[in-house]
């Protein structure tokens, strides 16, 4: 084999490995604030443990935690609530629970990077109902 041969191996070689070893996710680190796609609200995305976590930064109107199955947490405001818990790498995104504080529940769901400005947020129920929205960076 060639010396010339043997570079161009070694060097499709590394281009394999480094593609290998890169991560599964469409764009990256989700981290930062994001608009909602319904536009009334903003969620700041953070590493939390293995994944990532989302916390409500700004929404339209009163903002309260009106339908929480806690009655003692109805009062209370949902700026500062953590409604995206995705703690554990699943496929190309994150998976665990997000809680939609427009109907007080809490569903089973995922985060995925799907561009460098946009993360699809889907919650299911029972695995077989799911719902999905684009959010798109704010900042």
């Amino acid at each position: 084999m060639t010396p010339r041969r043997r570079s161009t191996l070694r060097a499709a070689g590394l281009l394999a490995a480094l593609l290998a070893a890169a991560p599964g996710h469409a764009a990256g680190d989700p981290s930062g604030i994001w608009l909602t796609e319904t536009g009334d609200s903003k969620v700041r995305l953070a590493r939390c443990g293995a994944g990532y976590c989302g916390t409500l930064v700004s929404v339209s109107g009163k903002g309260l935690d009106a339908n929480n199955p806690d009655p003692a947490l109805r009062g209370r405001s949902v700026v500062g609530v953590q409604i995206v818990n995705a703690p554990n790498a699943s496929g190309d995104g994150y998976s665990g629970t997000l809680y939609n504080p427009k109907d007080g529940k809490t569903y089973s769901g995922t985060l995925k990077m799907t561009g460098p400005n946009t993360v699809e947020v889907s919650g299911c129920v029972m695995s077989v109902f799911c719902k999905s929205q684009t959010w798109k960076r704010a900042n």
